[in-house]
């Protein structure tokens, strides 16, 4: 959902209501209507739920999500990955092997960064350089 359509965002999931738990806990993690993506991914964690279930309740709450960890959304500037010179070639390799659709999953790009002991956001300055998108957003962001 785009920053100008905000305030709109449990449009999505017409007819769905928040759990009760869920609820609580991010709007307790919440500050000023907006959470991290570093934020939502630890509550993920500590609730013991996936991260569509949390990005879906992000939704129903119209809770903003910022400072997407891949560096892609949610800066005040706006997106702060910078495409790497070249992609590492074993990088570049994993990166390929997981498209779909000629897209990366967010989930994979976290997978090859664990996978390669790198910053989660070198695996998206290398995705830019190869002008190849992440795509979706374990939150659902995008």
């Amino acid at each position: 959902m785009k920053h100008e359509d905000k305030g709109s965002f449990r449009d999505k999931h017409p007819g769905v209501t928040a759990d009760p738990e869920i609820a609580e806990a991010l709007r307790n993690a919440s500050e000023k209507g907006a959470i991290s993506c570093a934020a939502a991914t630890r509550l993920a964690d500590f609730l013991r739920k996936d991260m569509a279930t949390i990005g879906m309740h992000l939704d129903l709450l119209n809770i903003q999500l910022t400072r997407c960890q891949l560096g892609l959304f949610g800066y005040p500037q706006g997106r702060i990955v910078n495409a790497a010179i070249a992609a590492p070639p074993d990088i570049e390799r994993a990166i390929r092997a997981a498209l779909r659709d000629g897209r990366l999953p967010c989930l994979d790009s976290w997978e090859i960064a664990r996978r390669f002991d790198v910053p989660k956001m070198e695996v998206a300055a290398a995705c830019e350089a190869l002008k190849i998108k992440v795509k979706p957003c374990q939150l659902g962001a995008f």
